[in-house]
């Protein structure tokens, strides 16, 4: 029963591959990854040697960068004025621009702008992206796709950090900003030449949805940002602050991160397939609450950078809170319901980071074991995970 369960399951996988939407995505997805990770690897670099910015400046900037995560839930109004897969390509096309331009704007309100428009279509792509996934891939093969498409952003961050790190002895910033962005730009316009789109997907309702049955998928939705936020703001800061990190050796894990999630996330997504979202996420909360307990403890360098590691790894099965709310939710409520998580997802990046700076002065621990109690507190939620398989 097994091996027929598993043949069918790779049936299927190989038929989503061949499917339009799936190669539009990809495409897509390569641009997004590569439109972030060069954002990200050339701006602190250049917001500080060329614009001569400031902490408190780099900080503002980084919070404006959050703000059209809040603004997802726009994106229900935008439907009424173009088609899904068009509003990806767009988001692309921003997204580009906003890379392509940074170089040319040298200064605080240059890069409050660039870093604005960047950021809208980098979290407009990546809630279409979840949305579309959802309507054309069934229950059985989304998680795959899902894990398919993190493992092509890994291997994409691979490349674009090998490229620029090749490319900066010969170009200069607004030379690498425009490639990167150039690149990233002509990837959305081709996405307007394209129609992967199908009759068979159940339309979508075009307004704000908030449903009392949604309730866990909201919870985990929040709590899940909020962990991925003491994360982001303390990980690599702790390892830095505490353990004296080189500039090297971050970049050096990075690049292993990224390999790790290339071939692990496909394997991650078949697991959900096969052992469904409540097994998946109570290992991934269960693993969490030790990892950031470790945390606080450890005082090797490479037990921190393997914690980073499998901080990682666990962090991909977040994609069976999505493949959960396919389950119990309506075909019409995907896209409004994935616009309105998103933006439930980035609430804790506004106060988040800046409480868990207060507590860091108190002792650089207590983040940490907030993480962990919130990581408890998943763990406890998911056990009400039912769908009916």
């Amino acid at each position: 029963m097994g091996k027929v369960m598993g043949a069918q399951a790779g049936s299927q996988m190989e038929s989503a591959k061949r499917t339009l939407m799936y190669r539009y995505l990809m495409v897509l997805t390569i641009a997004s990854g590569a439109g972030l990770q060069g954002w990200r690897t050339l701006f602190d670099n250049f917001a500080v040697n060329v614009a001569g910015l400031e902490g408190q400046h780099i900080g503002v900037i980084q919070s404006i960068r959050e703000i059209p995560g809040f603004m997802t839930f726009l994106v229900v109004y935008v439907l009424f004025l173009m088609r899904e897969h068009r509003l990806s390509a767009l988001s692309i096309l921003m997204l580009g621009a906003g890379v392509a331009a940074t170089g040319f704007f040298p200064s605080y309100p240059g890069l409050i702008l660039t870093t604005f428009v960047m950021s809208l279509g980098f979290h407009y792509y990546e809630t279409t992206n979840q949305s579309l996934t959802l309507q054309y891939f069934d229950r059985e093969t989304s998680p795959w796709v899902f894990g398919k498409l993190r493992s092509i952003a890994a291997a994409t961050n691979i490349a674009v950090g090998l490229g620029i790190y090749v490319a900066d002895a010969f170009l200069d910033y607004q030379s690498l900003f425009l490639l990167v962005g150039g690149v990233v730009a002509a990837m959305g316009l081709w996405g307007f030449s394209q129609d992967p789109t199908h009759r068979d997907v159940v339309p979508q309702r075009k307004k704000m949805v908030f449903r009392r049955r949604y309730w866990l998928f909201y919870l985990l939705t929040f709590l899940a940002g909020a962990r991925r936020q003491i994360f982001i703001s303390f990980a690599v800061f702790l390892m830095v602050k505490n353990f004296g990190f080189t500039v090297q050796e971050i970049t050096i894990l990075f690049v292993v991160n990224n390999m790790v999630n290339y071939f692990l996330s496909p394997f991650i997504g078949r697991c959900i397939i096969r052992y469904g979202e409540r097994r998946v996420l109570s290992l991934e909360y269960g693993a969490l609450i030790f990892i950031f307990l470790a945390y606080g403890m450890v005082q090797e360098k490479w037990l921190v950078a393997l914690l980073y590691i499998l901080d990682h790894i666990f962090f991909n099965f977040a994609i069976a809170i999505r493949t959960y709310f396919q389950k119990i939710g309506d075909p019409a409520d995907i896209a409004p319901s994935m616009a309105v998580g998103f933006t439930i997802n980035h609430i804790a990046a506004v106060f988040f980071p800046a409480i868990g700076g207060m507590l860091w002065m108190i002792d650089y621990r207590i983040p940490f074991w907030f993480g962990a109690g919130l990581s408890l507190f998943s763990f406890l939620a998911v056990q009400g995970i039912r769908t009916g398989r």
